[in-house]
C-alpha cells in the first residue's frame, strides 16, 4: 500500500460527492489506484431478498453474484457487518471486503485488491470510511438514476412491489438508543404489507402496516395508509390522533371496503416510554433477558374499516436489553401446505434462538423459519417483520 499523506480520504470524499450519479464506481476505482495502488474494486449490493450480492456494471448486464451465506468472503463481511481481508494467491497482495451500511442500513459490499497493508497502518480503516462514503453517495445518486435500483435485482420486480420498496425509509437504522432493522417477504412480489419509522432528537415512532387485499389494489391502499400516517405525524398531533386521521383518509377513498390493520408505537427515547395504538392485527413479541412473550395490546378496529373511529392509546415501556419482534399477519397467521398454523409458539421459539444474533439475522431468520414452515420461498401472503434492540440512555430507569 502506497504511503499517502492523512487528508486523502477527505479528498477522496470530495471527488465521490462531485462525480455524476452514474460514475461513483469509476471515480471510486480511481480514487482507489491512484491513492492505494488498488489493482480492481468491485461494488456488490445486496438483492432485494438479501440472498446474494450482486456486482455492479454495465447494465443490462451483470457479473456473477456472490451469496450472503455460503462462506464467500463478501458475504461473511456483509452478514458480519465487518471487514474481511482475504489472502490473494498473488504474493503481497490481499482482497478486502468492506460492508456499505448507512446509519444501520445495509447496501452491499466494496472489495478492493491491493498490495498487502503493513502492519500498523490504518489502511482497512481507511477504507471502511470510504466504503461508507460511497453508501452515503449511492443513497444520493438513486434519486437521479437507476443504475443501483437495477443492479440490486436478481429478477424483476412485480408493479406492486415496486411501489412498496419506494414507500419504504430503508432496512435498518442505528441510533446510540437502539438499533432497528426490518425484512419483507417476497420480497419481489410483495404487495400490502409495510414498515415505516422516523426519528427525533426525543421520539422514535414505528408503524407496521398489513393492507388488504392482494398486488396493486393492496399497493395503492398501503400507500395512502403510510401517506397518511406520515402527515399527520408531520403536523405534529398524537399518535391517537394520527391514526384518526389516517383512519379517515382511507375510508373516504374506499368506504370500508378496504382497510389496513397498522401498529403505531412511538417511543420516548430518555424513559423507555412507549405509546401504542393497535388497530389490527400485526404482533408485537417482547425478549426480555431469557423471556419471549407477546406484547397484549387492546385491539382497535383496523384503519378504515369504520367512519370515524376513535383510537385509544396505551402504554407499555421498554428497559436496556429488550429486544422487540413485530410481525404482520402473514407470519402469525401463516399456515404449512397442509394447513397447520405457524403459530405463536415457533415464533416465540425462533426469537429465542436468535438472541445472540443482530437485528438483521433476527428479521431475516423469522422470515426463513416461515419460508422453511411453508415448505416454499413462494409464500402466498406477505410478510414484514421489524426487530428493534433498546439500549436506552444512560440515565434511563
Amino acid at each position: 500500500m502506497i504511503n499517502q499523506p492523512r487528508g486523502w480520504l477527505g479528498a477522496a470524499e470530495d471527488a465521490l460527492r462531485a462525480a455524476p450519479p452514474t460514475g461513483l464506481l469509476s471515480t471510486a476505482r480511481s480514487l482507489l489506484s491512484t491513492y492505494l495502488d488498488a489493482r480492481w474494486v468491485t461494488l456488490l449490493l445486496a438483492d432485494y431478498g438479501l440472498t446474494v450480492l450482486q456486482p455492479v456494471t454495465r447494465l443490462p448486464h451483470t457479473g456473477e453474484a456472490v451469496p450472503v451465506r455460503g462462506g464467500h468472503p463478501a458475504g461473511r463481511a456483509f452478514s458480519a457487518q465487518a471487514a474481511v481481508v482475504e489472502v490473494a494467491a498473488e504474493p503481497g497482495m490481499v482482497t478486502v471486503h468492506l460492508p456499505i451500511t448507512v446509519r444501520g442500513d445495509r447496501l452491499g459490499v466494496l472489495s478492493v485488491h491491493l498490495p498487502e497493508p503493513a502492519k500498523g497502518t490504518p489502511g482497512v480503516l481507511e477504507l471502511a470510511s470510504f466504503a461508507t462514503a460511497i453508501g452515503h453517495e449511492l443513497l444520493v445518486a438513486e434519486r437521479d438514476t437507476d443504475l443501483y435500483l437495477q443492479g440490486r435485482r436478481r429478477k424483476r420486480l412485480t408493479l406492486a412491489a415496486e411501489m412498496q420498496w419506494q414507500l419504504l425509509p430503508g432496512r435498518g437504522l442505528i441510533q446510540n438508543e437502539y438499533t432497528l432493522s426490518a425484512h419483507l417477504e417476497p420480497a419481489y412480489a410483495i404487495g400490502g404489507d409495510n414498515f415505516d419509522w422516523s426519528t427525533t432528537d426525543d421520539h422514535l415512532t414505528i408503524t407496521v402496516s398489513d393492507g388488504r387485499g392482494t398486488g396493486i389494489q393492496a399497493a395503492l391502499l398501503t400507500n395512502l395508509a403510510v401517506s397518511a400516517l406520515r402527515n399527520a405525524r408531520r403536523a405534529g398531533i398524537s399518535l391517537s390522533d394520527q391514526a384518526c386521521l389516517a383512519d379517515q383518509a382511507i375510508y373516504g377513498e374506499y368506504g370500508g371496503e378496504l382497510y389496513s390493520a397498522t401498529l403505531l408505537l412511538r417511543f420516548d427515547l430518555a424513559t423507555g416510554h412507549v405509546q401504542a395504538v393497535d388497530a389490527g392485527s400485526p404482533q408485537l413479541f417482547r425478549q426480555r433477558q431469557d423471556i419471549v412473550e407477546r406484547v397484549e395490546l387492546e385491539t382497535q378496529m383496523p384503519l378504515g374499516m369504520f367512519e370515524e373511529t376513535e383510537y385509544r392509546e396505551q402504554s407499555l415501556t421498554v428497559k436496556p436489553g429488550d429486544r422487540l419482534v413485530i410481525v404482520s399477519s402473514g407470519v402469525h397467521k401463516a399456515r404449512s401446505r397442509d394447513g397447520n398454523l405457524f403459530g405463536e409458539s415457533a415464533l416465540r421459539e425462533t426469537i429465542a434462538a436468535t438472541r445472540g444474533s443482530s437485528t438483521h439475522e433476527t428479521a431475516r431468520a423469522v422470515v426463513d423459519a416461515l419460508v422453511q414452515y411453508h415448505g416454499s420461498h413462494d409464500l402466498p401472503n406477505d410478510a414484514a417483520v421489524v426487530c428493534l434492540d433498546w439500549r436506552g440512555r444512560p440515565n434511563t430507569p
